[in-house]
């Protein structure tokens, strides 16, 4: 549906596209996009892609697109600050502009480029004259668009999650003002990414309240001089100091409304587009996908009206010498999913993440047929036996399972073979690679997939991982309808043909990306190793879990009766609904959130709230704790164990964002282990008689890593001198010696050391400490000027990932943050996170992974007979014979602290036992 049908409009609306916030938003969403030339196209692409569905779902009879122009702008001269914290552009984005603006021009559409004024100014500025023509629709996402909202201008963000669509209704609900007053109320919150600073602590809540009462700022500074408003002293004071300040800051926030004014309606009718040649220039920058959708957005037979005669005109950006760069890329464009935040794209880093991959609804910019591939029908050869294959020597194979038996792409040929694994085995053996989707699954299925080299697989699912790690789905359905449409040049028939196509194609964008080493030295060569870990299992105690699980089950029911007794009535503890009824209804204990179908939350946090208003709280807690313990270990596990008696768990190599491992079938990472219960749980996992459990972990490794990383003197003197660092911060924190510091005191530190790591805010950290949230931002400043090592690579993170859009880990892995650039705060601070986090945890990863490796090849540990059999988070768990566990406990403790080298030592905790608890 149209958003003329959606809108009930009368007439076509004109679309004002802020071109220039979608260059940006576009480039960061993925920036491995290039020409063969290694010309970058990522936001030239995602550009286009916006453009065809524009057409395809608008059919737009007037259409502009809204530049800034080069230099300063008259907000410079008032603020020399203005915008002055942003980086330059980057080079690979400067250099798209001339060709983005170029394609826009051949589709029919009418480029403004605002010189003296930014792209805003121009847009309100005609939203204000032309609202009184027809509608008028903003294509944006920009919070300064706000203010232009009118009872026939509506301001669309077709990229958002919800397909964000904005009238003046939807704004006066969801702010309570008039889009006249949005300039006030940005000069008091001020605006980070325009580095205008606002009035200090006033935030939007706070703002609201102040212009509920004061509409505009000449209202406020009344209120001051008259002494009223409902104010603290303080903050009386801060309003008092920085009014002046504010009316400065609107005038930068309020956009103008003379400008552009040189141009009419009719300027912005759309020209009709040239076929033939919008076909040379799709074809000159190599998009492929886009070239099979130009027929249905460009019939062949529409040629260039008079009207679309600025279209035909060729742009000087056309890419020559100057724009090439110089590491080669691989062909193609690898489109980037359409945008799904209110200003970037919150695609991760897709490798194929189209428009139709995003579940939008139907209507939205971005909302393309799908290009769900069918592999078009080969000509398949039949073996019926080996010798009826052609030699696969030195070739490059493509190898696809198939119920009964194999597709293989051999040369230029299909093949399909019904023969026993075993028989094709010695001749896939010879070949120079074998591209499948999934090396390990074969690994398992029989033991003849192991005779071939390990380094001659290129396993598919894993390669799409590396470059896209946060897709989640890797199969081969998935690979060949999506993947398979944006990387080959043309379908290619035959399921072994495409596998060896895509392996060709996925090795130059492994190449292209820096992870082809990370592809071939670390990951690789984990896949049999995990496979080997999966058949060998550990051995579960099921005498020790069934008296476990009695244990429990009566402690259960003893809760039970008590809960009930409390509650007065015997209701589904299990049921959040029912519990919530108790709680909030019979008990008239007060709510203190709600789910998202707007009833009352049960959740933990919540009860952890309310914990102290009544006994039954702390009684539905151990409830919680003893079910979870029942529900998830002690009744599966044994359900879950094979014939041999040991659980044969699945290492889930694609699952994590930042590298890291986990397991499912039963999920072995989330075994409890710091509590009386989890060490318990633990002692129920047991060496086979005659055999020990050796178990070794990194101590404090994300710690480690982050003192490798920041150079912080504190962090690395206290490693190197086997300090304990908790201890060392506590006393920075609190002006005391380490031998002084109090047990709490080491616990506030621990907290905010590793809460830190994981981006832990004011607000979380008062929660975790107990605290006020002004004590918690007191522990915070003082920890960074303490730690100021800390705080400068804190900010040189952020400032690499504004620049470049990605961090990267010690092995090379790469996560893209398309939103660290975004001017949504939330998404912003929330890319920031995932930035710190990434790189120490993500590089924690790399160490344990590369220590398994290690392990696993060791020669000294192979003669012992120590195999390794399970790895959770940071440790490492092997199965020896007992004689014997004491040398493979101080050999596996030697080559976990020697894989790599920090700026500190690695330091390993190792121990050996007859169960997991023990070894631990």
């Amino acid at each position: 549906m149209s958003l003329k049908q959606r809108l009930g409009l009368d007439q076509d609306p004109i679309f004002l596209v802020d071109g220039h916030a979608f260059l940006y938003r576009f480039f960061y969403a993925y920036q491995d996009m290039r020409r063969a030339d290694g010309f970058p196209t990522n936001s030239l692409f995602l550009f286009l892609r916006m453009i065809f569905g524009l057409i395809r779902t608008e059919q737009p009879q007037y259409a502009g697109f809204f530049f800034d122009g080069r230099g300063k702008t008259f907000r410079h001269d008032l603020f020399e600050s203005y915008k002055a914290q942003r980086p330059p552009m980057p080079e690979d984005l400067r250099p798209q502009i001339d060709p983005i603006q170029q394609a826009i021009r051949l589709m029919g559409f009418k480029v403004i480029v605002s010189d003296g004024n930014e792209a805003d100014d121009c847009i309100a500025s005609l939203a204000a004259r032309f609202k009184n023509e027809r509608p008028v629709v903003i294509v944006g996402a920009d919070k300064d668009l706000k203010q232009c909202l009118d009872e026939r201008v509506y301001l669309w963000d077709p990229g958002s999650k919800a397909d964000k669509l904005t009238g003046l209704a939807e704004f006066r609900e969801e702010t309570g003002m008039e889009p006249d007053q949005w300039p006030d109320f940005q000069a008091l919150i001020g605006d980070s990414a325009d580095n205008i600073p606002g009035i200090p602590k006033v935030g939007p809540k706070t703002a609201q309240k102040i212009m509920a009462d004061s509409p505009t700022l000449e209202d406020l500074k009344q209120t001051l001089i008259d002494g009223g408003g409902d104010f603290t002293k303080a903050m009386r004071k801060k309003l008092q100091d920085h009014i002046g300040d504010a009316f400065l800051y609107r005038k930068l926030t309020r956009l103008e409304l003379n400008a552009c004014s040189d141009t009419k309606l009719e300027d912005f009718s759309r020209g009709q587009a040239d076929h033939d040649e919008m076909l040379a220039f799709l074809q000159e920058y190599e998009f492929r996908t886009l070239l099979r959708e130009l027929p249905r957005v460009v019939p062949p037979t529409a040629k260039a009206s008079q009207q679309g005669a600025q279209a035909a005109k060729p742009s000087p950006g056309t890419p020559d010498n100057d724009h090439v760069i110089a590491e080669t890329t691989s062909k193609g464009e690898v489109p980037q999913k359409a945008p799904a935040t209110s200003q970037e794209p919150s695609a991760k880093a897709q490798i194929k993440p189209n428009a139709e991959q995003t579940g939008q609804t139907q209507g939205t910019l971005f909302d393309m047929a799908p290009t769900v591939a069918t592999l078009p029908e080969a000509d398949v050869h039949q073996a019926a036996n080996a010798a009826a294959l052609p030699a696969m020597t030195n070739l490059h194979i493509g190898l696809i399972p198939d119920d009964g038996g194999f597709y293989l792409g051999i040369g230029g040929e299909e093949w399909h073979t019904s023969i026993p694994a075993s028989e094709l085995v010695p001749m896939l053996s010879t070949a120079a690679s074998i591209a499948t989707p999934d090396v390990k699954a074969l690994l398992r299925e029989n033991d003849c997939w192991w005779t071939i080299p390990e380094d001659r697989w290129f396993d598919l699912g894993l390669a799409a991982y590396l470059l896209s790690p946060e897709d989640r789905n890797y199969t081969w359905d998935r690979l060949t309808q999506r993947l398979a449409p944006e990387l080959l040049d043309k379908l290619v028939a035959g399921q072994g043909l495409t596998a060896k196509a895509l392996a060709e194609a996925m090795r130059d964008r492994l190449s292209n990306a820096g992870l082809a080493d990370l592809m071939r030295d670390l990951e690789t060569p984990l896949i049999p190793m995990l496979g080997r870990m999966e058949i060998a299992g550990v051995r579960i105690d099921r005498d020790a879990l069934a008296g476990f699980l009695k244990e429990v089950t009566a402690e259960l029911n003893a809760l039970t009766e008590k809960i009930y007794e409390q509650a007065g009535r015997p209701f589904n503890m299990r049921s959040s609904q029912q519990l919530a009824e108790i709680l909030f209804t019979d008990l008239g204990l007060k709510p203190r959130g709600k789910t998202p179908g707007g009833v009352p939350s049960t959740s933990f946090a919540v009860l952890e709230k309310i914990k102290h208003e009544h006994p039954i709280i702390e009684d539905i807690q151990a409830f919680r704790k003893l079910e979870k313990m029942r529900s998830t270990y002690l009744e599966p596990l044994p359900k879950a164990a094979g014939p041999d008696g040991r659980i044969h768990t699945t290492f889930n190599q694609l699952t994590t964002a930042t590298g890291r491992l986990s397991s499912s079938g039963p999920n072995m990472q989330n075994i409890p282990i710091r509590s009386d219960m989890g060490l318990r749980m633990r002692a129920c996992f047991i060496a086979e008689p005659d055999n020990l459990l050796v178990g070794a972990d990194y101590s404090q490794i994300e710690l480690r890593v982050l003192a490798h990383y920041s150079g912080e003197t504190t962090l690395i003197e206290a490693f190197r001198h086997g300090q304990d660092i908790h201890s060392r911060t506590a006393a920075l924190l609190f002006d005391t010696s380490p031998e002084e510091v109090s047990r709490d005191q080491r616990g506030n530190a621990k907290t905010i050391n590793f809460g830190l790591i994981y981006g832990m805010g004011p607000q979380k950290l008062a929660a975790e400490l107990g605290i006020k949230l002004a004590e918690a931002k007191e522990f915070i400043e003082r920890y960074f000027e303490r730690l100021s090592g800390l705080k400068e690579f804190y900010e040189s993170v952020e400032a690499s990932a504004r620049e470049h859009g990605f961090v990267t880990t010690l092995a090379g892995r790469r996560r893209l943050l398309p939103d660290i650039n975004s001017r949504n705060k939330n998404l912003q601070s929330q890319a920031r996170r995932q930035a710190i986090n990434t790189l120490i945890q993500g590089s924690a990863a790399d160490i344990i992974k590369l220590a398994m490796l290690a392990a696993d090849h060791d020669e000294e540990l192979k003669r012992l007979e120590a195999r390794l059999i399970l790895q959770v988070h940071d440790e490492l768990l092997l199965e020896c014979p007992a004689d014997r566990a004491e040398q493979a406990a101080s050999r596996l403790e030697e080559i976990m602290s020697g894989v790599y080298e920090l700026a500190v030592p690695l330091a390993v905790d190792k121990g050996i036992g007859k169960n997991w608890a023990e070894a631990h």
